[in-house]
């Protein structure tokens, strides 16, 4: 079977999409889905078309992405930064096996409770749960990829001396690297959902309270329109996230066997 080019992907998901939005269209006119709970899809866009239009859609969406954004810095930053440290060294790995072991399958959510006893419902509360959550993929990967260097090439730098710093720099970070992306864009999308979860549960500020708001009015075509907008936007982080992995990485092969020759 000939693989499909770009340009075929790319039609064959936009013709997927329309005909979910004439899926959409179609069962509540006819009687087939109860309007009252799934509105057409072209009252979904008026709607999306109306919430656009208010300063406070935008305020909302600005506020979703600056904590997203921060969250995830905050927890690429020490994922790499321990990573590094843990993997360094046998017995701080061995020594911290356990305890990664027994935080990192506790359920971001399950947390709530603690972050809002602890902060309230503010946003610090939400960034918490952001940096918990989107910390781990970052930390494994690291972990994963400093184990993954090459022994000979570790014993060639330490024949020739090399400092700790250059080994750093010339054979531990490119060696990660593909890790650390691909930490960072797991990360991406898991610091999409806890935001957006914080926002609806905890009622910090942001797209998550509005469409908290929408639900608990009866908004519903409205609620829809949020919906897709939080969809939207994950796909844009993902769009993005891989961008800048392509950029990064253009000289990995992983990479390059993506180009079109």
């Amino acid at each position: 079977m000939t693989p499909l080019g770009p340009v075929h992907r790319t039609a064959l998901g936009l013709a997927g999409v329309l005909a979910v939005v004439a899926l959409l269209e179609i069962l509540p006119r006819t009687g087939a889905a109860d309007r009252r709970f799934l509105p057409p899809s072209t009252e979904i866009a008026a709607a999306l078309a109306d919430r656009a239009a208010t300063p406070a859609f935008w305020s909302a969406l600005g506020q979703t992405l600056t904590t997203w954004s921060i969250g995830l810095a905050a927890a690429t930053i020490a994922g790499v930064v321990l990573g590094a440290v843990i993997g360094s060294a046998g017995w701080v790995r061995a020594a911290t096996s356990s305890t990664i072991e027994f935080l990192r399958p506790i359920p971001s959510v399950a947390l709530i409770p603690l972050v809002v006893l602890l902060h309230g419902t503010g946003v610090a509360a939400t960034l918490l749960l952001v940096v918990y959550a989107a910390f781990w993929p970052v930390l494994l990967q690291v972990l994963a990829g400093v184990a993954d260097v090459d022994p000979l090439t570790r014993e060639t730098a330490r024949v020739y001396r090399y400092r700790r710093l250059t080994v750093a720099t010339h054979v531990v970070g490119p060696s990660a690297l593909p890790y650390v992306i691909t930490g960072f864009r797991l990360a991406a999308s898991v610091a999409l959902v806890l935001t957006l979860t914080g926002e609806l549960v905890i009622g910090t500020p942001g797209l998550g309270r509005l469409l908290a708001v929408a639900q608990q009015s009866g908004a519903v075509a409205p609620m829809y329109a949020l919906v897709v907008v939080t969809g939207l936007l994950g796909v844009a982080v993902n769009l993005g996230v891989r961008a800048l992995e392509r950029r990064v990485l253009r000289w990995h092969p992983s990479v390059r066997r993506e180009v079109p020759a």
